[in-house]
């Protein structure tokens, strides 16, 4: 597996030579992966008293492909990026097919572009774009994308996008650049199994009904003719609850259950996650190592 951290911009800000600071200590602890989170839009909870604290105008997130550019330049080049996720229907999406495919040439091929659908009606408004068809609309962007990676000229007609034969340059070398769904509704697991490279899995701790949904996205994989280990699987975890004993235990069942890449993500306190106590750059390092310790023979 490979080790990776979602960047805390919400706790230790946006500076640039902080992030450098930060990703520098980060990948001489033993992380090998970067990850970001994407909102366009914060509402002001002071118009919305019953809101929350989610996904508010106070919350921080750089636009991910300015900021993975940036670090591409500063990182090891070893050291892989990816979106967890991108609300792709919010973006136009052969822009995002042309962001995505610059920033795979930046890297050289190490940016995984994980997309969502969203949950926020308020950033769908202010961006013009259909809340109430994401996810169908969605899935035919990664279409269009995959073409326009692939080939040097599309002609493509669905229901929502429409190429004329154009092109985009660059493309990726490869030909493509990676697409991670994350979620899990039925619809999404299917989309994994068809045209995903990988499943972006935070919504289940260790245990039975985790090894279930991986197995109903790997039957759907053989089903649509593709082999199921060819579909990668990134798990979420967090310091900010249980032991080093427990954290290795952990990583131990997702190893063994076929995960691909495990990730820290300790400002998200959802589900069973929970944040780590303190917000600066040292209690972050300080819980990103004491993480690192527990689980780098387990890797």
């Amino acid at each position: 597996m490979r080790l990776g951290v979602m960047l805390p911009l919400h706790d230790i800000g946006g500076d640039p030579a902080v992030m450098r600071d930060f990703v520098h200590a980060t990948e001489a602890q033993g992380y090998t992966n970067l990850g970001l989170a994407d909102h366009v839009l914060g509402v002001n909870v002071a118009t919305r008293p019953d809101w929350g604290d989610r996904n508010t105008s106070a919350d921080l997130f750089h636009d991910p492909f300015v900021c993975f550019a940036y670090l591409a330049g500063i990182a090891r080049p070893t050291t892989e990026f990816s979106t967890q996720v991108l609300i792709l229907a919010q973006r136009q999406a052969v822009l995002v097919a042309k962001q995505a495919a610059s920033l795979d040439v930046i890297t050289g091929g190490r940016f995984r572009l994980g997309v969502g659908v969203g949950w926020n009606p308020v950033e769908f408004t202010g961006l013009n774009e259909n809340f109430s068809n994401r996810g169908r609309r969605s899935a035919e962007q990664v279409e269009v994308m995959q073409r326009l990676w692939a080939a040097d000229h599309v002609t493509f007609e669905g229901r929502w996008h429409k190429i004329e034969d154009a092109g985009i340059n660059p493309r990726p070398a490869s030909g493509r650049v990676p697409v991670w769904f994350g979620g899990h509704v039925p619809q999404t697991l299917e989309r994994i199994a068809t045209i995903g490279d990988g499943w972006i899995m935070n919504a289940y701790p260790p245990g039975d009904a985790a090894l279930a949904e991986l197995a109903k996205v790997r039957g759907l994989a053989e089903k649509a003719g593709r082999a199921p280990d060819a579909i990668g699987i990134e798990v979420w975890t967090s310091a900010g609850a249980g032991t080093p004993e427990e954290w290795r235990a952990e990583a131990q069942f997702w190893k063994a259950a076929g995960a691909t890449h495990l990730t820290l993500t300790n400002t998200f306190q959802r589900r069973h996650h929970r944040r780590i106590a303190g917000k600066t750059v040292a209690d972050h390092l300080a819980a990103q190592q004491a993480y690192a310790d527990a689980v780098r023979d387990v890797l």
